[in-house]
This record gives structure tokens, C-alpha cells and sequence, in this order.
């Protein structure tokens, strides 16, 4: 199991981070769609609280585009939640710089193009972030994809295991 760190206690809002390197397959993606669930239950979001499902939804757009778009064989995409000051930051890096997410093209009226069978999972996203985009990756080829989410914080910050 990857390690969950916990920095933040009740009293304070240092951040709280998880990481996880996955394969980029659609099992990898899975794997981090789903990890994103139980590393926000064990921060004290339950699995069918809105803001889990939302990261979920999130994540399995960001991890589904990182391995159909971005993929490089032989190479891992990075999955990275950060919770802070009220605010739930996703990222998911891949290694590919030169293919970007784009939004579905709109029909005149402004409306998403029913015909089209892609891309409309980022409209998803950018509807339910408050803020989100993309950064190229330090160090590396690759970009970063990310979303900052809403956090209510839960009562009780519980023990996180190591």
C-alpha cells in the first residue's frame, strides 16, 4: 500500500498528501481512481460522501486521458491528491508534453456537441472544480493535469495509517 502522509492534525492546516505512481494501463488508472476513494475515507471523507465521489469522478477523467493520451510506454503516470487550507488539489502527471487536454468543440448554440463520442469529461471536471488546468511538468517531459476541489472538513481528522 502506498503511504499516506498525514501532517495535519485538527488544530492545524498544514497539508495532508497522498502519491502514487501508476502504470499507465487502464488497470493503472483504476487502481488510482479507486485508491483516491479509500485515501480520502481514511481522511475522513466516506466513500459516498459528495466530495469523494467528486475526487473519483476526477481522478478516473485525469487517469483515463493520462493513459490514452499521454502515455509513454515503459513509463508511469503519477497520481497526487493535496489537501490544504480547505481545498482538495488533484494531479496526475504524465510524460507526454506535446498532446494537451482539450475541450469538446461546442455546436453555435454553445452546447456540447452530442455527436461527438469524446471529450466530455473535461467539461465534467471544469464544472465541478473551482479552478483547474494544466502545468508542464518540472524536471521531465510531461505536463501535470489538475483540479482544486471544495473540502468540508471532516469533524474529526482520524489517525491515518502508515
Amino acid at each position: 500500500m502506498p503511504p499516506l502522509t498525514n501532517s495535519a492534525t485538527s488544530t492545524t492546516s498544514a497539508p495532508t498528501t497522498f502519491e502514487l505512481r501508476f502504470t499507465s494501463t487502464p488497470r493503472g488508472a483504476r487502481l488510482a481512481r479507486r485508491l483516491t476513494s479509500y485515501c480520502l475515507d481514511t481522511w475522513g471523507h466516506p466513500y459516498d460522501s459528495e466530495l469523494n465521489e467528486t475526487a473519483a469522478l476526477v481522478v478516473a477523467e485525469f487517469a483515463s486521458n493520462a493513459v490514452t493520451h499521454g502515455r509513454v510506454p515503459g513509463r508511469d503516470a503519477l497520481l497526487r491528491l493535496i489537501r490544504s487550507d480547505g481545498h482538495l488539489r488533484i494531479e496526475v502527471t504524465d510524460t507526454r508534453d506535446e498532446r494537451h487536454p482539450a475541450l469538446q468543440p461546442c455546436t453555435a448554440k454553445g452546447e456540447p456537441d452530442v455527436e461527438n463520442e469524446t471529450g466530455r469529461g473535461l467539461l465534467i471536471v471544469e464544472a465541478l472544480a473551482e479552478t483547474c488546468g494544466v502545468t508542464p511538468r518540472t524536471g521531465a517531459p510531461g505536463k501535470t493535469v489538475w483540479a482544486v476541489l471544495p473540502v468540508a472538513c471532516p469533524a474529526v481528522d482520524p489517525a491515518v495509517p502508515s
